[in-house]
């Protein structure tokens, strides 16, 4: 038997020829067709790329961020707002403190976290996210980082702070607000200070948790203690100044 037919016998047909048995490398520089191409972009695989894009261009971008305060809230409230001008007042005093704000970048009570900011000279932050009717960032934005995904932007509305402070909101600014208390409670964040303003806005809230899911036993008395009730700006600074470690 010749070596050329031993060869025929034994190895695959090249796949240059026929399109069978491609190793991965040929798999990899293999042209795809159009068709293929707008099929992949609504894949999942294409998704989780762009998931780590989104973590990775978050990451990098505020990656020089040592001490930022993030603020939530609803994008609903005006700037004649009684608690938009406290956040402005807040805001502005933690800037005096050097304190980068972060915010989701709209408009309400996140507007005035980053005009609090740009008053004191501090870095203003907005983490931006893409909704069936487009969110405007706020003109008091310095730095802003944009995303598709909710829990990508989550996760950097609370890495990069050392205090998270919650005027009032909807929906939005209330599952924020439990996933901190989650992860204060489960431990998978520091003893980060939490602190609701306005007394009358989330008193029901509060007596709620404690009249209803403590006493049902569904948190524990020591969950009650994650976060400050407050009115005041000048306490919100002290709050944070209390438990803030330079790390």
């Amino acid at each position: 038997m010749s070596q050329q037919s031993k060869s025929s016998k034994h190895d695959p047909e090249p796949s240059f020829s026929t399109g069978e048995h491609l190793t991965a490398d040929e798999r990899l520089f293999k042209p795809p067709s159009i068709i293929e191409r707008r099929a992949f972009v609504h894949t999942d695989p294409w998704r989780a790329l762009r998931i780590l894009g989104e973590f990775v261009e978050g990451f990098d971008e505020l990656a020089d961020v040592r001490a930022a305060v993030t603020f939530f809230g609803s994008a609903r409230s005006p700037a004649d707002d009684f608690w938009y001008q406290r956040t402005v007042e807040t805001a502005r005093l933690l800037g005096e403190h050097h304190f980068a704000i972060i915010t989701g970048a709209g408009g309400g009570i996140m507007e005035a976290a980053n005009r609090g900011a740009q008053e004191a000279g501090a870095l203003s932050i907005g983490l931006n996210i893409e909704l069936p009717e487009e969110q405007e960032v706020n003109p008091y934005v310095d730095r802003t980082v944009h995303f598709r995904y909710m829990f990508a932007r989550k996760t950097m509305l609370v890495k990069y702070s050392s205090a998270f402070i919650f005027p009032p909101g909807g929906f939005g600014t209330l599952d924020e607000l439990c996933e901190v208390l989650t992860l204060r409670q489960t431990g998978k964040i520091g003893a980060i200070p939490i602190v609701l303003m306005s007394k009358d806005y989330w008193s029901g809230f509060v007596d709620w948790l404690g009249g209803t899911v403590q006493k049902e036993g569904k948190i524990g008395p020591a969950d009650l203690d994650l976060f400050h009730l407050t009115d005041d700006p000048e306490q919100v600074v002290e709050i944070v100044l209390a438990n803030w470690h330079n790390g």
